[in-house]
């Protein structure tokens, strides 16, 4: 099990500059490997500051590539339908020089409608454009030379200069994938998948099994580690890590529900490729905000140092071995309580993890 940290860039507080919020979110990230975190994933959004605000997630990358030694650094995830695929291959390329071959292409398709209609970009032809784009960009990285002529996409023959540092293989790309297609065409095509949590774990567990078994299908071999990302929060005094975890936790919540329309009922229902997603949304707008918040929050990974051991570990028992992806800043948490809840998870967690037989890199010292 790898344990990594998961930057998401949500929910600046109005107090805070944009400038001083990144400097604060960037610097909890430089904590990352010296606490002992085994990677660092960022994602992408645009246009939508209270629910995040990271236009490039290749350049903050590239930053954290200059301040880190060891770390894996993963695009979690490239938005693929909202990006050139050449100028994608080029990035992934780049970035694995510049950190001396850490670096991981994550890759996703996008849900939310405000960023699509910003961009021009049909979100129906959402599934055919990240599949194109993804299946370009994975044999460029291969062969070198990106060429295509298809439905989206006309490449001339471009060489991808400089060469990555080490050859990519399929599996070693991650899919952001929260619906059954997703999760169908990542193990198809023998890339490993990345999913947020937000279902009892039971549904994780199905959907992992469903992916596995699909992989089997098309490749030898087993597949590679699914990827969890949550919302983290972790405190010795479990009153306090209630009250404050829910308060992050269900404005989190509420920001995710709003960019990407899951609160209204009926979001979803003209665009092709989003039928899962539109189900979704007739969900929450029926269980009423409160009560889909309360699950939400339920799902996520807050509790004392003991409580957590005890969740990751009732995870890796019904999951297989899988990678836990960290989000310690979310929802307008104070930086100061983000920062004690990441010491303390690397301090009394992950070492646990170890004592109970479940395979982790114990950090050296916090």
């Amino acid at each position: 099990m790898k344990v990594t940290y998961q930057m998401f860039f949500t929910g600046k507080s109005p107090e805070l500059s944009d400038a001083e919020f990144y400097r604060r979110e960037m610097a909890l990230a430089e904590l990352a490997e010296p606490l002992g975190f085994e990677g660092i994933w960022c994602v992408e959004h645009h246009f939508d500051g209270p629910y995040s605000m990271c236009p490039d997630n290749f350049a903050v990358l590239s930053y954290l590539a200059a301040k880190t030694e060891r770390i894996t650094l993963t695009t979690g995830g490239a938005i693929l339908p909202w990006n050139d695929p050449l100028r994608v291959a080029e990035k992934v390329a780049l970035l694995d020089n510049l950190s001396g071959g850490r670096v991981q292409l994550g890759v996703g398709r996008g849900l939310s409608k405000i960023e699509y209609d910003t961009f021009g970009i049909d979100m129906g032809e959402a599934r055919g454009r990240m599949e194109e784009s993804l299946d370009m960009i994975l044999a460029a990285l291969k062969s070198g030379t990106m060429e295509h002529s298809g439905e989206f996409y006309t490449q001339k023959a471009a060489p991808i200069r400089p060469g990555p540092v080490k050859a990519i293989a399929n599996r070693d790309v991650v899919s952001i994938a929260m619906s059954p297609e997703s999760r169908a065409t990542a193990a198809q095509r023998g890339t490993a998948i990345a999913s947020f949590a937000q279902f009892p774990i039971e549904v994780h567990a199905a959907d992992f099994a469903a992916y596995r078994e699909e992989y089997r299908k098309h490749h030898d071999g087993e597949p590679p580690r699914v990827v969890l990302s949550d919302s983290v929060y972790c405190s010795e005094d479990p009153v306090e890590c209630e009250a404050t975890s829910k308060r992050a936790i269900y404005t989190h919540f509420a920001l995710t529900t709003a960019h990407y329309g899951l609160d209204k009922a009926g979001h979803f229902d003209n665009i092709s490729g989003y039928q899962n997603y539109a189900a979704m949304a007739d969900g929450i707008v029926a269980a009423g905000k409160e009560a889909a918040a309360e699950g939400y929050w339920a799902a996520q990974l807050s509790g004392t140092p003991e409580q957590l051991v005890q969740r990751i570990a009732e995870r890796y028992e019904a999951f297989g071995d899988y990678d836990q992806n960290c989000g310690f800043s979310c929802g307008g948490l104070d930086h100061g309580k983000a920062e004690a809840s990441m010491r303390l998870f690397a301090e009394k967690v992950i070492p646990e993890l170890s004592r109970l037989g479940i395979p982790v890199r114990v950090p050296a010292a916090v």
